[in-house]
């Protein structure tokens, strides 16, 4: 099993790779290095790879999903309601996105990450 450690300020999250082909180019691109952006309790960034939306890209994820955005070529992690959730504590991304992880831990504690914070991608182990 391939796993990752996502790290931007005092936070570190542990991830699995799925078997998807986005999983593929972003293991490839590693080590990820970019600037953290927020919407909602989102949290995301650019990422050197493009991947076309998967046949089971989806736009409402959840927690723990680790996903990538196409259409801006960024990795999402959402972790609570964005600016377009429907429902209480619905996570929806702004557009059909590809999982291509999932956290071994919380993703909540994203929560104390703000924009602009280094943001890192790597593998664990």
């Amino acid at each position: 099993m391939r796993k990752i450690v996502i790290r931007a300020g005092g936070v570190s999250i542990r991830a699995k790779l799925l078997d998807t082909p986005t999983a593929e180019r972003i293991w490839a691109a590693l080590p990820i290095e970019a600037a953290a952006r927020t919407w909602g309790e989102e949290v995301y960034f650019d990422a050197p790879v493009s991947s076309a939306a998967e046949p089971d890209a989806r736009v409402v994820v959840k927690p723990g999903d680790i996903a990538f955005w196409p259409d801006g070529d960024a990795i999402a992690i959402g972790f609570g309601p964005t600016p377009l959730s429907r429902t209480r504590g619905e996570i929806r991304l702004a557009g059909p996105s590809n999982v291509w992880a999932k956290a071994l831990d919380d993703v909540r504690q994203l929560k104390c990450v703000h924009p602009g914070v280094a943001i890192s991608i790597q593998e664990d182990g």
